[in-house]
């Protein structure tokens, strides 16, 4: 094979700091005492979009914040996936669409987020590693 041919091809797959980063406060909120993860990983959270704000040339990366209905604390990502960390610490991974009842409630423009219920059977438990 022509070597000038396959130095030039590259992956399409996007990788970002924040990935890493994100792998990272997911692995310190796991080994933080239960009852502290979802006030320590919220911080770490808006330190990486602190990051990536200063970073313009990467790709953008939010997170929302969210209540769950039974005291959870849910993380919602822009790209269709959530963390959440239930009441009693543990952290799970979810999709932010399929793996909640939601109930949305109209704000006179839009329809937005009013309630979020986990769907713990269909998720994905965080353990460390």
């Amino acid at each position: 094979m022509n070597s000038a041919i396959t130095e030039s091809l590259q992956s399409g797959v996007l990788t970002s700091a924040a990935d890493a980063m994100l792998s990272d406060a997911i692995a310190q909120t796991l080994r933080a005492p239960t009852e502290q993860r979802a006030q320590l990983f919220a911080r770490l959270v808006c330190e990486i979009e602190a990051f990536m704000r200063a970073h313009l040339e990467e790709r953008p990366w939010t997170c929302k914040l969210y209540q769950g209905t039974e005291g959870s604390a849910i993380f919602r990502g822009g790209v269709g996936h959530s963390l959440v960390i239930d009441a009693g610490g543990r952290l799970w991974r979810a999709r932010s669409y399929e793996d909640f009842e939601t109930a949305y409630a109209f704000n006179g423009a839009i329809y937005e987020i009013d309630t979020l219920t986990p769907i713990y059977s269909q998720m994905r438990e965080y353990c460390p590693r």
